[in-house]
């Protein structure tokens, strides 16, 4: 007969020290039971209910960043003083597009040593290099350092996708931009760029004239660099349409105001959403009637190189009107 696991000391959290529940009653058997988790050495925690099938096509993102700040909450419960999360797992936190690494990554400033622990990646940073703050309640690298760090490891195309995610500034449900609300400018990620000698300059610099401010996923940010490449002209990002009483008729991605094409880069949402499936149609249909025309492409197109030659010939098709 399976015993059931005596209680807990009050007040102990989700997530806590070994040291501390002994301090507080618990027995060294108690802290061995099958209902706890050991994330760390030193560190227990209460497993996760499990979460509620999720349809959504952001859930996998979601579930990323519960499960790398769930082992970042655990791991801050021994992580040395002074120390920070850098590299993928900063990103993870600040809901940047980049897949986690297989440890967490943890930066201290030189001189003082890098943790080493299972399941803990360090590494040591010159003071100058870095600065950090908080997300969601752990100590991490800023959105700009994190970019800047991420330099030895990334792609310049990864790198200006990361970028351009940082950069981009949010609206609200109203359409009205929050400029507040972005993670950081292009200034300051050129001053973390530029703060000192480090692994990966050169791609930062690469990657830094080319970030841009208005691309709202990765998928975007693809399309714009590929349609760059191919030396099709520059589009206006996240540009308001209004029909000539200034009424705004909606935002799109792409703006190509001289031959009134826009592009709308279509995720899965707006497929599995009723409500943005009909926004959508509505707004094509106001875009028709002033005379634009509206290029519909897909992660498919994108990757595939074909949205670059759908742009190309509605481009060319209203040259020759």
């Amino acid at each position: 007969m399976t015993r059931t696991p005596s209680p807990l000391p009050p007040g102990l959290g989700d997530v806590f020290r070994v040291g501390r529940a002994l301090d507080e009653g618990a027995t060294s058997r108690r802290l061995r039971a099958s209902d706890l988790e050991a994330p760390f050495h030193g560190v227990r925690r209460i497993p996760a209910s499990p979460s509620p099938e999720d349809h959504d096509p952001l859930a996998q993102d979601r579930a990323t960043f519960r499960r790398v700040l769930r082992d970042a909450r655990a791991y801050a419960e021994v992580m040395p003083a002074g120390a920070f999360f850098v590299g993928r797992t900063a990103a993870i936190l600040h809901g940047l597009p980049l897949e986690p690494g297989a440890a967490l990554e943890v930066g201290v400033r030189a001189p003082s040593r890098a943790p080493r622990a299972a399941g803990v990646h360090g590494v040591k940073v010159a003071g100058q290099l870095v600065s950090t703050g908080s997300c969601a309640g752990v100590p991490v690298t800023s959105p700009a350092s994190t970019w800047a760090m991420l330099g030895r490891d990334l792609t310049v195309r990864q790198l200006v996708v990361v970028g351009d995610a940082i950069v981009r500034v949010p609206r609200g449900r109203s359409g009205i931009p929050m400029p507040e609300a972005r993670l950081a400018t292009v200034a300051q990620l050129a001053a973390a760029a530029h703060a000192g000698s480090r692994r990966g300059s050169a791609r930062l610099r690469e990657a830094l004239e080319l970030v841009l401010p208005g691309s709202m996923s990765p998928l975007e940010t693809e399309f714009r660099l590929d349609a760059a490449a191919a030396g099709l002209p520059e589009p206006e990002l996240d540009g308001e349409i209004r029909d000539a009483s200034g009424r705004l008729l909606g935002i799109s991605e792409f703006v190509f105001r001289r031959w009134r094409v826009v592009v709308e880069v279509e995720g899965d949402h707006h497929r599995t959403s009723r409500a943005q499936w009909h926004r959508d149609l509505d707004k094509y249909a106001a875009y028709a009637a002033e005379g634009w025309e509206v290029v519909r492409v897909t992660s498919r197109h994108i990757r595939s190189g074909s949205a670059v030659r759908l742009l190309r010939d509605a481009l060319a098709r209203r040259a020759a009107t």
